[in-house]
């Protein structure tokens, strides 16, 4: 498990003086005297070093293990959990008839007793989220049925991916196919990433398209900098070049990363902060690599040369992307406007610190209305037009219900976004509590009882470790000017903070999902740190290996004692308690 050589040039390479032409000026000498390699090596280096079959078939297998942990008694517990008892109903109405329906009261008792049909009314619903998740929870009710194990087989499938994205972002990080094993491990031995995989619910959907788009910018990077080597036949000597410009314009990977960007904020409107601050890091990396080719003032001209192309594939196809997964609202816009347009709650009333119930009704007097509402039905483009006119006011509308509606809320598991990395307050997501002894399989002593419950709670020995090493990964990223560092910085950084801004209504630490790839990245490069570039024995590759392994096996070690909470286990009242470290894990 050892970085790369050409990793470890590259670091060196960042603190040198800009390169001069390799057949006129002898190149950079780093600290211990080892001669700088070109660009245009460093470039070429980070591609293509490792054996494809070895390091996919190893990720792919680390992938499959954890799809069988995470379909492991599925179904259980045989009720719905927490808020899927919105997503999965939401997400049966949106496959079966393009749009989310409501439905009649006790619904929920009828679809657990295998009734499906006749349960949904005519009139649309107001949902408060994007449709993308609902859409992948109702595809596994469609394969499956609408069952527990059908509304959760989407979440079990994706978070099992999210392993394999993990194990490869961490080899190209890296430079290591053991690390990026490593990687993988720690986020399938996550027992929040564990229980958010086997539940409907959008967080598992949302970390998994972030990631995937982060991966891929990371390969944009090493993409762009090949490219450039095979453009450019030595060092930029021009103090008026820009480098190449038009070769550079079209970029694959970045493509790619921004439909995935378009798929995680079509989930959950969060995405939108990741993405404008990995947007920024990729202008920096591409001023960075023109920078290392010769090219002066970099940052300024890479603004134009890089920045505008970067804007184009990454908001503006996330954008088109996001629109297109509101494609069966629209169809179906006629339908809100009947039903929303005159009658959502559009309007913030009240003083005080907290608001008085947050919304009133839309009043035709106030001009609180959907700007389609009057309007007859277009044809042709102009009924396009007309359903986005009507899709803006009805994010207007949720967007209102999200900035101001909750602010008078509370919730029993609500916590303080500055208490996630700590794991400071779990959510119950299920409990079936008060079994007595010889009763269902209880074997408590007399005087006490039995419990069930599924708790959403990351593996602390992870999250304390992984905290950890984010400071350190700052640290590195800042005073050793490693560039692959800002990876997890930046990623936990930008999907953890702009939660501090909403700590006034209830938020859960589920949302912490999001931030947790990078919390691991984070780990996993510091252990390579730990153990070093050099295969040679050595004390200090010693004590790294022992203090990284032992790492590791505490984290599996801790996942295993908290496994009952994780998946419904029967345990005693004590051995339940064991498992409760603090107060307000209850």
């Amino acid at each position: 498990m050892s970085t790369d050589a050409p990793e470890q040039a590259e670091q060196s390479a960042q603190s040198a003086q800009s390169a001069q032409a390799e057949d006129r000026v002898p190149l950079s000498r780093t600290a211990d005297g080892r001669a700088v390699p070109s660009a245009q090596s460093r470039a070429r280096a980070r591609v293509g070093l490792e054996d494809p079959f070895v390091g996919w078939s190893a990720a792919v297998g680390l992938g499959l293990v954890a799809l069988f942990l995470r379909l492991w008694r599925l179904g259980s517990p045989a009720e719905f959990q927490f808020d899927e008892t919105y997503y999965a109903k939401d997400a049966w109405s949106l496959v079966n008839n393009g749009y989310v329906r409501g439905y009649v009261d006790g619904a929920d008792e009828q679809i657990l007793d295998g009734t499906v049909r006749g349960l949904w009314q005519d009139d649309p619903s107001m949902i408060v989220h994007p449709e993308v998740g609902k859409w992948l929870i109702g595809l596994g009710e469609r394969l499956v049925g609408m069952d527990p194990t059908g509304w959760r087989v989407s979440s079990a499938v994706v978070g099992a991916l999210m392993v394999v994205v993990m194990a490869r972002l961490g080899r190209r990080l890296t430079g290591s196919t053991g690390l990026g094993l490593v990687a993988g491990l720690l986020l399938m031995l996550d027992g929040l990433h564990f229980v958010l995989s086997r539940l409907a619910l959008l967080d598992i959907f949302l970390s998994f398209f972030i990631l995937c788009a982060v991966a891929c910018l990371v390969a944009d990077r090493d993409w762009y900098r090949a490219r450039m080597a095979r453009l450019l036949p030595g060092a930029v000597t021009d103090p008026a070049s820009w480098g190449p410009v038009r070769a550079m314009l079209w970029r694959p990977w970045l493509l790619a990363s921004g439909v995935c960007w378009g798929l995680a904020i079509g989930t959950k409107w969060n995405a939108l902060f990741p993405l404008a601050a990995f947007g920024l890091l990729v202008w920096l990396w591409s001023a960075g690599a023109r920078r290392s080719f010769g090219v002066r003032r970099p940052v300024l001209r890479s603004v134009l040369a890089d920045g505008l192309p970067a804007f184009g594939h990454l908001v503006v196809v996330a954008l088109a992307v996001y629109v297109a997964t509101w494609t069966g609202w629209m169809v179906n816009a006629a339908e809100y406007e009947r039903s929303l347009s005159s009658t959502q709650y559009t309007q913030f009333t009240g003083t005080g610190e907290c608001q008085d119930e947050s919304f009133v009704a839309s009043d035709p007097d106030t001009g609180a209305r959907w700007a389609t509402a009057d309007q007859a039905d277009a044809s042709g483009p102009g009924e396009v037009v007309q359903s986005l006119r009507s899709l803006w006011s009805y994010h207007r509308d949720v967007y209102v219900f999200h900035t101001h509606f909750l602010e008078c809320s509370t919730h029993t598991y609500q916590s303080d976004p500055l208490g996630w990395p700590l794991l400071s307050r779990p959510v119950g997501v299920a409990a079936d509590t008060g079994i007595q002894p010889g009763t269902r399989g209880c074997e408590a002593p007399e005087g006490s009882d039995c419990l069930r419950q599924v708790l959403l709670l990351g593996t602390p020995v992870l999250w304390w470790g992984a905290g950890l090493a984010l400071v350190a990964a700052a640290v590195l990223w800042i005073g050793a000017r490693d560039w692959r560092y800002g990876v997890p910085v930046v990623g936990a950084l930008s999907t953890w903070l702009p939660w501090l801004r909403y700590d006034d209504r209830p938020i859960f630490l589920f949302y912490a999902l999001a931030m947790l790839p990078f919390l691991v990245l984070a780990a996993t490069m510091v252990i390579g740190r730990l153990v070093g570039p050099s295969r040679e024995p050595s004390t200090r590759r010693t004590v790294g290996v022992v203090a990284a392994g032992s790492f590791v096996v505490l984290v599996l070690l801790n996942f295993a004692w908290f496994w009952p909470v994780y998946t419904n286990e029967l345990l005693t009242h004590s051995q339940w308690l064991d498992r409760i470290w603090f107060s307000r894990w209850i």
